[in-house]
């Protein structure tokens, strides 16, 4: 199954897209959720002070439902109620205060103050109903109402008495959750870094076994990769094996038509269908080679420069007598390529060189990348453009002249194909040809024993 385009494609994208997303809905219901808090506790106070100048108002009601003037005047109530208050009594005996409607308009949406909240500073229940109220003036304020037997009394204060200190202590609060934030965001990072640095090593041990330089993944992982990890190494050691069962049949395969093929050529002696017997034992050498290279030990290592030496050495041995000169310049570089694999493939190449070279062949190596390039050419009649690519067709030969069989450069072409690499053919320096073949270098830099 595809996944969204929106949904990042790596663990460690996803769980830090996870972890934003979460910040991003958890701070502004944690912001909202303290501003209420604050908000609570602050109307809390605000009614605790309210409640005391409820009572003072209260004193002033007889039982009678009377107003006490000369209480109210001695009492200097306006003085102790605030200047920021405005305040209201209303009982069927008369109507004193100012700023408030009639107070038989206001609507109580809650039960009373102490018997909802619970007794503000210590007070009893019934000290008074919460009310929000916009005045005709467009002030808002806050205040209780409390209903009595003789009448009504209630006392407010503007809201920017509680929005004020709420404002005041947004701004630290905000700047707390954005302190918060950046914190969060750092310990995702970390998090992140330390909880997937596993899956990291264990990419890096992995591509170790892959390229040669291990044997097997160590199974020493956290719980959660350890069957992970003993699953890689049980198919490594499966692919061992077949491989192994691969090299072992085409070892028997060539062992068993080895020998009946010598036979027939030698009864054959000058028979012209001994030329058809040569081509049937270059067909069977270069499908063997197939065979053997399609289960190719990606693990391998092989130092290219005693394999090249040693190849020189044998081909400028067999030329000598037509005073063939082979020189070769190897650096010290492994190859991730098999011993016989890679006499086979730079066998090969030697070879074709030197039968159609006319002084010379020269080989050299370099490192290119993850690649190292071996360059044969010589000083040969080379062939056209348009035929390099034929060339290395199995079976086709341009020059009929000589003994092979056109399964050389296919072979070539073949092996470094199945290890990652490539043939080419180009014209050399001074005409003649030259073939480059890339194959993979190994994760070390020594040499590996043959």
């Amino acid at each position: 199954m595809r996944l969204p385009r929106s949904i990042p494609r790596s663990i460690h994208g996803r769980m830090l897209a996870l972890s934003v997303a979460t910040t991003l809905v958890a701070l502004p219901v944690a912001g909202f959720a303290i501003g209420g808090v604050l908000d609570h506790f602050v109307t809390r106070n605000i009614d605790a002070r309210l409640g005391d100048r409820l009572r003072l108002l209260r004193a002033v009601v007889r039982p009678d439902g009377t107003i006490d003037q000369g209480l109210l005047d001695r009492s200097d109530l306006a003085t102790a109620i605030g200047a920021d208050a405005v305040w209201r009594i209303d009982t069927p005996g008369g109507t004193v205060g100012a700023g408030l409607p009639p107070l038989a308009t206001l609507r109580m949406p809650g039960p009373p103050v102490g018997a909802e909240r619970g007794p503000p500073r210590g007070r009893g229940p019934g000290v008074g109903a919460p009310f929000d109220l916009t005045l005709p003036d467009a002030t808002r304020v806050h205040g209780l109402v409390l209903d009595l037997p003789e009448g009504r009394v209630a006392v407010a204060v503007p809201r920017r008495e509680i929005e004020q200190p709420l404002r005041g202590a947004m701004l630290p609060l905000l700047l707390t959750l954005a302190i918060v934030a950046l914190v969060l965001a750092v310990a995702t990072l970390v998090q992140l870094r330390l909880g997937l640095r596993p899956l990291r090593v264990l990419r890096d041990r992995v591509a170790a076994v892959r390229e040669g330089a291990a044997a097997e993944v160590p199974e020493d992982q956290p719980e959660e990769l350890r069957p992970l990890a003993v699953e890689l190494n049980a198919l490594v050691r499966d692919t061992a094996a077949a491989l192994a069962t691969a090299r072992g049949s085409a070892a028997n395969l060539a062992h068993a038509l080895k020998t009946p093929v010598a036979t027939l050529a030698i009864e054959l002696g000058d028979d012209p269908r001994a030329t058809q017997v040569a081509r049937i034992d270059a067909t069977i050498r270069h499908h063997l080679a197939r065979a053997r290279g399609g289960a190719v030990d990606r693990r391998a290592a092989t130092a290219l420069q005693p394999a090249v030496e040693g190849l020189v050495a044998v081909v400028a041995a067999l030329h000598r007598e037509a005073g063939l000169v082979v020189t070769a310049d190897m650096p010290d570089l492994t190859v991730a390529v098999d011993a016989a694999d890679l006499d086979e493939l730079a066998g090969n190449l030697i070879d074709n060189a030197a039968r159609h070279a006319r002084s010379a062949v020269t080989v050299t190596a370099v490192r290119e990348g993850g690649f190292v390039v071996l360059r044969v050419g010589d000083d040969g009649p080379g062939i056209a453009e348009a035929d390099r690519m034929r060339a290395t067709d199995p079976g086709v030969r341009l020059d009929e002249r000589g003994d092979g069989h056109g399964f050389g450069l296919a072979i070539v072409r073949d092996l470094a194909a199945l290890y990652g690499g490539r043939l080419t053919l180009g014209e050399a320096d001074g005409g003649g040809l030259v073939a480059t073949v890339s194959l993979p270098v190994t994760a070390g830099n020594g040499t590996a024993g043959r």
